[in-house]
């Protein structure tokens, strides 16, 4: 895990070792344990490394990296089957001077070309620069685990890890203002539409899944997706070989991610996901004798998670380090936050998150699991029920009324209205009421200026036209709304020089779950029935049946009624009245404080915006 940053250009008066070194200060973070630089003899390549050491601890492993004479890498993340590829390129004559999974992304490279990026099961955002094609090679993990940020212009390509790195640059920070309208009136943090767009004008990121081929000469950029899911087609398989076979891809993806020459540990929130990972990792034989977990609690709040978290440390014998953040601490760090994360976020949850980091880093663990994926993957919010009662309802009405019952006996309050049925036969009828419903709410905002909208108030809201539970879960998966999760994730770990694994977003696991049909997901009122099934037994039963959904929740909103957080607001609402994007008479209007997960909560996203936008 490391920050990269390059700068490729046919003038070499934009490349020097002052200008790579500033983007690699500003990403120290992310690899505190050593730095390098490199610059080809022509000098149109320059490439810069900040190194997070996890595996081959030793100088063999510093990057930039060379081999064969031809290619140069810089690499962030991991390659979790780098020694099953390693064996196999060792047998097609390939040699190596290290232990690391970077070597073998280049000896891959130079096998297999392009394609070899479908050998891969990591996150992973690296480039490779070509010296004998004089051209540039990025690409990035399926999922978008790892960040890769770009800008082009007729003079310089320059990328990197962080938007941080670009402006040390010199790249101009502009405001994206149609990313701007979206997030403040619904909360958008991307483009459905367009996996390309940041918060920046003139400033892109790489999409998950995809690389991208830059020639110094000619200046033509390529890019092309690598991998996708199939939805169209389901498995139709015993329920006892599903469970066995998701328990065992879960297992190998476990394991995979053990691997480390630093200590391990994994985060714990007391849920389903994180406590699954947990008792999966205890399971193998890399396993550490006494598995450290970290969690955020917050005793007396109605959504604390405090007496699961002590159930599993109980009955695993954990090593489990608590941390309580609160108001104080949230002002406090503020500024550190909206820094490492560079964008805009939706809520204080994050928070909650980069301080359980931070208390891994303290306790020197340097790799930690996490459980995150699983909600996107199964079926976990409760926002799917109305989804899968739709399939159910054109398929088996049968299944549908037993299933409507199990689900309210459960607590589930979801209403099934003539709306849902008819949204049931006609979903692509109905996807596009509701985008011209909420479009109009956008633009009817009271808060923001009338010059702002009318300039900039183009809708990026979508809904899925789909028929199927499975192709819901597909956009939430690869279109909008993991890679938000994946964002803060990454940022928050890295932000303390620790690095966060993923064991839901094992490619081969995805795949296999995407196969199966939907009941495997949500089954007699259950979401994630395929996770609580391989678990029976595992955990005790009162994280395995929970029927609450809780989503790593702080109290904000008591957070949000401390007077300095309050002063905070109200300086960022004068702010952006000040750059034309709210109205003056919001200053007049009372704060409203909201629970982390409101739809309502725009207070929250108006301080946040003003802070990133400094």
């Amino acid at each position: 895990m490391c920050g990269i940053s390059g700068i490729v250009s046919s003038n070499p008066a934009k490349i020097n070792e002052q200008r790579l070194k500033n983007m690699t200060d500003v990403l120290t973070h992310r690899g505190p344990d050593g730095e390098g630089i490199w610059i080809n003899k022509s000098n149109q390549a320059g490439l810069a490394h900040r190194r997070l050491s996890i595996i081959d601890l030793s100088p063999a492993g510093a990057q930039p990296m060379h081999y064969l004479d031809r290619y140069t890498i810089v690499h962030n993340g991991e390659i979790y089957n780098y020694r099953e590829l390693r064996d196999l390129l060792q047998s097609k004559d390939y040699t190596f001077v290290s232990h690391t999974d970077t070597e073998v992304i280049l000896a891959a490279y130079d096998h297999f070309g392009t394609g070899c990026l479908q050998h891969f099961d990591g996150m992973f955002a690296f480039a490779i620069w070509d010296e004998k094609e004089q051209q540039l090679f990025l690409a990035r993990d399926r999922f978008g685990e790892k960040p890769l940020f770009f800008y082009q212009d007729e003079h310089e390509f320059i990328f990197a890890s962080e938007l941080k790195a670009l402006w040390a640059a010199g790249v101009r920070k502009d405001p994206n203002k149609k990313m701007l309208f979206n997030f403040l009136t619904i909360g958008y943090t991307q483009n459905p539409a367009n996996g390309f767009e940041t918060f920046f004008q003139g400033v892109s990121k790489l999409p998950a899944r995809t690389s991208l081929l830059y020639n110094v000469h000619s200046q033509d950029m390529e890019t092309m997706a690598y991998w996708d899911i199939e939805i169209g087609h389901t498995l139709q398989c015993k329920e006892e070989t599903a469970i066995d076979e998701f328990s065992r891809l879960l297992s190998l993806s476990v394991n995979r991610r053990l691997r480390s020459d630093v200590p391990v540990g994994t985060s714990l929130s007391g849920g389903l996901d994180s406590s699954s990972i947990v008792a999966t990792i205890l399971r193998q034989p890399n396993a550490p004798a006494k598995l450290p977990t970290f969690s955020a609690v917050f005793p007396g709040f109605e959504k604390d998670e405090s007496s699961f978290v002590n159930l599993l440390t109980r009955q695993f014998g954990l090593d489990n380090h608590p941390v309580t953040p609160g108001a104080a601490d949230l002002i406090r760090d503020f500024d550190k936050l909206v820094y490492h994360q560079d964008e805009p976020f939706l809520s204080s949850s994050i928070y909650a998150q980069f301080r359980v980091f931070g208390l891994a880093s303290d306790s020197s663990i340097k790799v930690m699991l996490d459980g995150q994926g699983a909600d996107e993957l199964l079926a976990g919010y409760h926002k799917y029920y109305s989804w899968y009662w739709q399939e159910l309802y054109r398929s088996d009405k049968k299944a549908f009324a037993l299933e409507l019952e199990a689900a309210r006996e459960s607590g589930i309050d979801s209403r099934w209205t003539w709306k849902n049925r008819l949204a049931a036969h006609l979903p692509v009828y109905a996807g596009l009421f509701l985008k011209k419903k909420r479009s109009g709410q956008q633009r009817r905002s009271h808060d923001l200026s009338r010059e702002f909208i009318r300039q900039f108030g183009v809708s990026y809201y979508d809904i899925p036209h789909f028929d199927r539970l499975n192709g819901v879960l597909y956009y939430n998966t690869f279109m909008n709304g993991m890679e938000e999760l994946l964002r803060y994730a990454d940022r928050n770990s890295m932000a303390h020089g620790v690095e966060v694994r993923l064991p839901f977003l094992s490619h081969e696991l995805v795949e296999f779950v995407f196969s199966l049909p939907a009941h495997f997901k949500i089954r007699e009122g259950w979401t994630k029935w395929l996770l609580r099934m391989s678990m029976d037994g595992v955990l005790p039963q009162a994280i395995t049946w929970r029927k609450d959904k809780t989503g790593f929740e702080p109290p904000q909103r008591d957070w949000m009624l401390d007077p300095v957080l309050q002063d905070y607001v109200q300086e960022a609402r004068r702010n952006l009245v000040k750059e034309g994007i709210l109205n003056k008479s919001i200053l007049h209007k009372k704060i409203q404080p909201h629970d982390a997960h409101a739809a309502e909560n725009h207070d929250w996203r108006y301080l946040v915006t003003a802070a990133c936008l400094k």
